[in-house]
């Protein structure tokens, strides 16, 4: 008999939090079998997993509650965490050096590192971001070069198979990529499925990675998944970022510095 058939309802569900924060999403099926419960139960133990904010409700199942909400188009998000990008942006300049080429990703976190690399001299900057395109239109030490593509008009970006064509035509010493998600097991999660490759390919392009990320961004797991961690050289942070988090980043080899 299934050990797990006699457990109260406050046993139940704390098993089925810790199960849902191990496989990030479980289906209802899932927790009727592993549980020897009614459909209608399971029901009942999801919602009431939500109802307290443990876990998140999805179609079929439930998700953990550390899974990304959808992304806002890029013009609402430069209103969100605005001093914590700045200095993110500021952190990220810093890194870059006269002659480096470097890839600057979408996102308005990337867009903030464009903004501190104007008065930078003989930089090359590779990028798919019309924010930054425009940013460093007039900034007369930056050779700008601009990637073709399909518009991705709520991120003002230029994705797909053309975009990726001119990636692997080009390298750069430092790629800097915002990311939707970024967790110690699931690695870096975006939620736009036709970005996917795309950002795959931006990854492959650089002999360093720096990924720009404020603490939202941080533990979370969003829908698509982009690459390990392995793939990380750098993250660039804000201090609302768990202490444990970039702890356990430290220890799997990423560097971590906190703005």
């Amino acid at each position: 008999m299934n050990a797990d058939h006699n457990l109260s309802s406050y046993e139940r569900q704390n098993r089925i939090q810790h199960l849902i924060e191990q496989r990030q999403r479980v289906a209802l099926s899932d927790i009727c079998e592993q549980f020897s419960v009614s459909v209608a139960t399971a029901r009942r133990d999801l919602e009431a997993l939500a109802a307290q904010g443990l876990i998140r409700r999805v179609h079929g199942g439930a998700i953990t509650s550390r899974h990304a909400p959808p992304e806002l188009p890029a013009a609402q998000r430069a209103a969100e965490q605005v001093e914590e990008k700045q200095r993110i942006g500021r952190a990220a300049a810093d890194l870059v050096q006269s002659g480096d080429t470097v890839f600057l990703g979408s996102g308005t976190t990337v867009a903030a590192v464009a903004v501190h690399l104007r008065q930078h001299q003989g930089l090359t900057v590779l990028t798919n971001s019309l924010l930054v395109l425009n940013t460093l239109a007039s900034a007369p030490g930056v050779t700008v070069v601009s990637l073709g593509g399909v518009l991705r008009r709520s991120e003002m970006s230029l994705i797909g198979h053309i975009t990726e064509q001119a990636l692997g035509e080009v390298r750069a010493d430092k790629v800097f990529i915002g990311i939707r998600a970024i967790d110690l097991e699931a690695g870096l999660t975006n939620d736009y499925l036709p970005e996917t490759m795309t950002d795959r390919a931006i990854l492959r392009s650089g002999r360093e990675v720096i990924v720009l990320a404020d603490h939202t961004k941080c533990g979370r797991v969003s829908t698509a998944r982009v690459a390990p961690l392995s793939a990380v050289h750098m993250l660039v942070t804000d201090t609302g970022t768990p202490a444990d988090f970039r702890d356990a980043l430290a220890a799997r080899g990423v560097r971590v510095t906190i703005v």
